[in-house]
Order: structure tokens, then sequence, then C-alpha cells
């Protein structure tokens, strides 16, 4: 049983990575949608501090947020295999274990899309966006604060529905 464990971890490694480096470039991509008119490739390779901490802590949150996935899917795996890794139920555990990693990842993004735009009115003083292009760190670590408390919620989220799902 013992190689049959080692395979298992194995795809479980597989998939983690496939889906970490889809999440890191879809939130990249969000990213730039969402920081208004600021060019976060030019900006960090002008070495503008404070896009690269905002970028870090994007890339964290969804870390942050695919790593409760993964093990919601590593969950999915152990469970469907004993409930017959081809069966109907185990084909089901997988897929259900995947759709809530992806509902996770959109989560993620949503709210930290909805935080920022919270945050900026909340500080009506502030121009954020326009402060990080001047390469304010200290609006880039408020906002990187606000990036990674939203992804540890969600984390919560995520693995509540992978008990409730796969429980």
């Amino acid at each position: 049983m013992e190689p049959v464990n080692a395979v298992v971890g194995i795809i479980q490694l597989v998939i983690a990575i496939i889906l970490a480096v889809v999440a890191l470039y879809i939130g990249f991509s969000v990213l730039g949608k969402i920081t208004k008119g600021i060019d976060e490739e030019k900006e960090i390779a002008k070495g503008n501090t404070a896009v690269g901490i905002l970028v870090a802590s994007v890339f964290i949150a969804i870390g942050i947020v695919v790593q409760s996935g993964v093990s919601g899917i590593s969950v999915g795996i152990s469970q469907a295999i004993k409930a017959g890794l081809l069966s109907s139920l185990g084909i089901t555990i997988i897929v259900v274990s995947i759709v809530q990693l992806i509902l996770g990842i959109v989560l993620a993004i949503v709210a930290i899309y909805l935080a920022l735009n919270i945050l900026d009115k909340l500080t009506k003083g502030i121009d954020e966006f326009a402060e990080l292009k001047k390469g304010n760190v200290a609006v880039a670590l408020e906002m990187a604060g606000v990036i990674i408390t939203v992804a540890i919620i969600i984390q919560s989220g995520v693995m509540g529905i992978t008990a409730a799902l796969i429980g």
C-alpha cells in the first residue's frame, strides 16, 4: 500500500504546482485591472518597492487561499480512493474538490478587489494608487495588510466549504 500512497502524494504535488502557477497568473492579470493605470512590470523594473510589496502581497494572499484549496483536494483524493477512484462517488468528490478550490480563488480575487475599493473610500484623503506609483512604501504596506487579511479570512471560508462538501 505504501507505493500507492507515494503515487497519490506525487499526484497531489503536481496538482498543487499546476494550480498554484495558474492562480498566480490569474491573480497577477487581475491585479493589473485593479491597480488603476499602474503597469506593475514597468514599476517593478524601475525598482518601485511599493508596487513590489503590493504584488508580493497578492501572491502571498493567493498562496494562502490555494494552500487551503489544495488541502481540500488532498482530502478529496483520499476520500475518492476510499470510495473507489473511478466510481461515480469518487469522481464526484474530486470534481467538487476542484470546484471548491476554483471558487476559493475567485472569491479571494473578488474580496481583494472589494477590500481595496473600500479602503480607497475609507481613506478619502489618500489616492492609494497614485501613491503606489510614487513609491510610497507606507501605503503599499497598508494595502498589503488589507490584502493578506482578506486572504486569511477567505482561507477559513474555503476550509469550511471543504469540510462541508467532503467531510
